[in-house]
């Protein structure tokens, strides 16, 4: 890897290793009178308090149970989500758009399933859904749910064309993994807007949105807990599947996860970091946006390709904005 270290997005001698994300447990017992609550408490306190807000709809629970099924067919997908036509609206306009390229228009659920298959379909499903809990206005000057939400359809974008280059088959999986990778920034907005008033206060970002200190230890202070273990338990919340887990929980450093687990967390990592190097793009849980050489090498990623991708992807970031818009 040539490229200096000390431009935006160039490889790094190696990841970052930040506070670690408990396995978050929702039924963790409440801490006692007088004493501090622990990690686990603390985001299981927080999942319960939004348990009414951060709630995905029935129709989006029902389409991942039946996914993750091994007998599940196109039909039953297609008999589902055809009963939502909101939802059947929104997934055609996703399937026709520029960004997934397909020859002609594509009128019907069950043509979508034929040409992108059943987890493409579940995954836009899924992200159809996320971007009604993306919200709660501004917070600060250079912070807002939208803000957010901007930066995630970035690294969504980036996290499917990373895998696209590394012809790995999980386009699609890596796509929704990048979208709901800061889902715990939600949740502690939706939990205390005080406390995560107090992140961004903490972490002092310049009028570029540079951070002047470290995010994950700002949220340790002032919550107990990071976004990377809210993210965790929303995600066994919902039973989504592991590597959502993984994204979420160890985006910002997927090496300590086993090796066969690496791949998608390593993915993310990486389009995060592309993401925030974006002008303008959210970047306050970086204190810098190299990429480490170590998870460059974890997932095969060479010079040529990660400068390939960082080309195009300002421009793929916009059809993507207009696509989940």
């Amino acid at each position: 890897m040539s490229q200096p270290a000390g431009s935006p997005s160039s490889v790094a001698p190696a990841a970052s290793n930040s506070a670690a994300p408990a396995n978050a447990v929702a039924g963790a017992a409440p801490a006692k009178p007088g004493a501090p609550a622990t990690r686990e408490q603390v985001v299981a306190a927080a999942i319960r308090e939004i348990s009414h807000i951060a709630t995905l709809p029935e129709i989006t629970l029902k389409i991942v149970e039946l996914v993750e099924s091994p007998k599940s067919t196109a039909q039953d997908l297609n008999k589902i989500i055809s009963a939502d036509p909101a939802l059947s609206s929104r997934i055609l306009k996703v399937v026709n758009s520029s960004f997934y390229g397909l020859p002609g228009q594509i009128a019907s659920i069950n043509r979508a399933i034929v040409m992108l298959g059943l987890n493409a379909v579940k995954n836009i499903a899924i992200a159809a859904s996320l971007a009604k809990l993306f919200r709660g206005g501004e917070l600060t000057a250079n912070f807002s749910a939208k803000h957010l939400w901007g930066h995630s359809n970035a690294v969504a974008v980036g996290s499917k064309m990373l895998a696209d280059s590394l012809r790995l088959g999980l386009a699609d999986e890596a796509f929704l993994a990048g979208l709901m990778h800061d889902i715990g920034i939600m949740v502690e907005m939706q939990f205390d807007r005080a406390k995560l008033i107090e992140v961004l206060q903490k972490v002092g970002a310049d009028s570029k949105g540079v951070p002047m200190s470290d995010w994950l230890k700002a949220e340790e202070e002032c919550f107990g807990a990071n976004h990377q273990d809210f993210g965790i338990a929303l995600c066994d919340k919902w039973r989504f599947p592991k590597p959502f887990v993984y994204a979420t929980g160890f985006h910002h450093r997927p090496l300590e996860l086993p090796n066969e687990a690496r791949t998608i967390a390593s993915i993310v990592y990486v389009a995060d970091r592309l993401a925030g190097a974006l002008e303008g793009g959210f970047r306050q849980d970086l204190l810098v946006t190299d990429i480490g050489a170590d998870v460059c090498e974890q997932i095969k990623l060479d010079q040529v390709k990660l400068d390939a991708i960082r080309k195009l992807f300002p421009d793929e970031v916009k059809n993507a904005n207009a696509m989940l818009a």
